[in-house]
């Protein structure tokens, strides 16, 4: 059954005249005539009962029309999904983050999305560490990962949305609380409480190279999965981290923050995606992230 005779029959009912109808269709009436009988043909009943005078529903025409009306509905809702999906106004994209560091960035994008697009659906993957995020955005099964720079992996684009500098988390009551400032290399022979090794943390993979620079290697006494329970061992005394101003937020007892003296040491958190990613709803949550994540211009 053609789409086109569903609709030659609801203009005909309700309409109820075959030239209004016809030009309401925007065709000639004997076409439409034609397309009504193949219509009742096909189904076996007459569905109208026309003279020269007046056209009018039979029973079984009357019972057709509101089962057509829901098809050809459906239809237009399909229709104006599937031309919306194209634009990137809906559909779903994979984002991978890790907790503390996107306690800020996230919110602000997925707001953005929400208030822009609500059909576009953001599917949050938490606890993915910047390097492993990567990996998934460069294997296509993340749309969207929050990283750290540098990147250099084929095929895959980065935006810069933050700068973030490495501090010094510490116990209260360390002697070394008492100063402002801490010195990377007063660090040495300190226990250190940091993300597990090969676990795809930039953040560990940072405090390895500033303590080398330091000149020694950090002792890592306790491994923990996130930077929650990393500064929660940092405030019970267990020992001492290199975390990022991203994660002040977390406030607890016994534990207090110092920036590292000399040189600030950053590390710049940036969107990567991979460039032959085909998903319009992808690019459209990039270009809110734009507006909503914007690149920090460089001091």
């Amino acid at each position: 059954m053609e789409l086109r005779y569903l609709t030659s029959f609801l203009a005909v009912a309700e309409e109820l005249h075959f030239g209004r109808a016809a030009k309401r269709l925007q065709m000639a009436q004997p076409p439409l005539s034609q397309q009504i009988r193949q219509l009742e043909k096909e189904l076996g009943v007459q569905l109208f009962e026309r003279n020269t005078r007046s056209v009018r529903l039979t029973s079984a025409g009357e019972s057709f029309v509101q089962p057509v009306q829901r098809v050809l509905e459906d239809l237009e809702v399909a229709t104006r999904a599937v031309r919306a999906a194209g634009r990137g106004e809906y559909g779903r994209v994979t984002v991978g983050f890790a907790g503390a560091s996107s306690n800020e960035s996230l919110p602000l994008l997925t707001r953005a999305v929400r208030a822009a697009h609500p059909g576009l659906e953001l599917v949050l993957r938490g606890q993915t560490y910047a390097n492993v995020a990567l990996d998934r955005v460069a294997d296509g099964s993340l749309d969207l990962g929050f990283v750290r720079l540098p990147v250099n992996r084929p095929g895959v684009q980065t935006r810069v949305i933050d700068e973030e500098e490495m501090l010094c988390a510490l116990p209260s009551d360390h002697p070394l609380a008492r100063r402002t400032e801490i010195a990377v290399e007063d660090l040495a022979g300190e226990p250190f409480v940091s993300f597990p090794a090969n676990a795809g943390s930039t953040v560990r993979d940072a405090t390895t190279r500033v303590c080398a620079a330091a000149g020694f290697s950090p002792r890592m006494v306790q491994e923990a999965p996130d930077s929650y329970t990393i500064l929660a061992l940092v405030a019970a005394g267990v020992g001492v981290t290199l975390t990022l101003t991203s994660c002040q937020h977390i406030q607890q007892t016994g534990l207090v923050y110092r920036r590292l003296a000399g040189p600030e040491v950053r590390l710049q958190a940036a969107l990567a995606w991979r460039a032959d990613n085909p998903s319009a709803a992808l690019h459209t949550v990039l270009a809110i992230a734009e507006q909503a994540l914007p690149t920090p211009v460089r001091r």
